[in-house]
């Protein structure tokens, strides 16, 4: 029975290479998971995610005319669907009455949080990656 785009199955990873990773299919074909489509993050090394002999589900992205199939892991995840922004009316009725100073310096907090907020959310994903100490050698 053959593969088609947007299917879901279980493969076993025959070949890990520095930009991705080759998967055997059922049925015998193989595909290939680019480096990209291993995580949502940045994959230095995909050998930290995958293995080999290592049985995986994958969602096949694509299939060219030559009959090479695009694999992903990474799009197995949901993609949250955007919703509708909701306005709330009752705090613009509050800011009404608020005076500019007010409104201003509500708007800085909230600013300075929100960029709280990102710097430890890149932290996160940067790692230590700073300078070691002499001591740590």
């Amino acid at each position: 029975m053959p593969i088609g785009v947007g299917e879901i199955v279980e493969g076993t990873v025959t070949g890990i290479t520095h930009f991705g990773a080759f998967v055997e299919l059922p049925g015998g074909e193989t595909g290939l998971i680019h480096i990209s489509e291993v995580a949502d993050t940045y994959v230095r090394d995909i050998k930290n995610y995958l293995k080999y002999n290592e049985k995986i589900k994958v969602k096949v992205i694509g299939i060219d005319e030559k009959g090479k199939i695009s694999l992903s892991i990474k799009q197995l995840k949901e993609k949250k669907t955007s919703q509708p922004v909701q306005i709330d009316w009752s705090n613009r009725r509050r800011e009404a009455g608020m005076s500019f100073e007010d409104k201003l310096a509500r708007f800085l907090k909230e600013s300075e949080e929100r960029q709280q907020d990102l710097r430890r959310s890149h932290e996160s994903k940067r790692g230590s990656g700073g300078y070691r100490r002499r001591e740590d050698f």
